[in-house]
């Protein structure tokens, strides 16, 4: 039996060698065309998540150095999150397990997102329900999805280290604004449903303005609710009251 095997082995070796040398070896397939509503190449794609594994390996802290960049940049915020707005400094917020918790189940929904790359129909039913769950929050307007931008690459580049190169950055760029704007499609597609529905004079929900509650609590559902998590409603209260 083992001769047998051995004189099999040996003519498919020699038979694909000929085959080499005929030009008889078919070209491996070509990667698939990426689906035209993703602003992604396929190599950027690829690069995206690839990268994103590093992200995936450190999502708590990721998520942690996000929010302390957010309450860094927009201090006014800190008081609308009642579990967090005594943690004033960078120690308090970095050691927090409440915040720690919160920011974990954030970047899970960027985690999901980023997953979701490869079926663009299940990558828009899911944050179009992330939208469409933060028209629960009073007051709440889609431009304030925004905030989280900026911090968002922040935190990534602090991950990622070396690795931020500027072509993951770029592509890093790309994919948070189609990760926000595919948000806001669908809390604006499901605000049109509600009972009283204003219309605002900012079609594509960029650098708007928020006439928010009279203390000015902006932001709160932002961070808070891209998890999807209704606690928000909560924190909204308490930020208004």
């Amino acid at each position: 039996m083992g001769c047998e095997l051995g004189k099999l082995a040996s003519s498919s070796a020699s038979d694909s060698k000929k085959d080499v040398e005929n030009g008889n070896v078919n070209d491996p397939p070509a990667p698939a065309a990426p689906d035209p509503r993703l602003p992604l190449t396929a190599r950027q794609k690829y690069s995206m998540v690839a990268s994103w594994k590093g992200i995936s390996r450190a999502m708590e802290q990721t998520g942690v150095n996000m929010f302390i960049q957010l309450f860094e940049d927009h201090s006014e915020l800190l008081n609308l999150f009642s579990k967090f707005k005594e943690l004033k400094t960078r120690e308090q917020q970095a050691t927090s397990e409440e915040l720690k918790n919160h920011a974990t189940r954030v970047m899970e929904t960027m985690d999901e997102s980023i997953r979701s790359l490869d079926e663009i129909d299940v990558f828009f039913q899911y944050l179009h329900q992330v939208g469409a769950s933060h028209t629960r929050i009073p007051n709440f307007t889609s431009d304030l999805f925004w905030k989280l931008e900026k911090p968002f690459l922040a935190a990534v580049a602090t991950t990622l280290g070396d690795r931020y190169t500027d072509n993951v950055e770029g592509i890093y760029k790309i994919t948070i604004k189609f990760v926000i704007e595919t948000v806001i499609e669908g809390f604006e597609a499901h605000s049109k449903k509600q009972p009283n529905h204003v219309e605002t004079n900012n079609s594509k929900g960029l650098n708007s303005t928020s006439n928010n509650a009279s203390n000015g609590a902006n932001t709160t559902t932002t961070t808070t609710t891209y998890n999807g998590d209704t606690s928000c409603n909560s924190k909204a209260t308490d930020a208004s009251s």
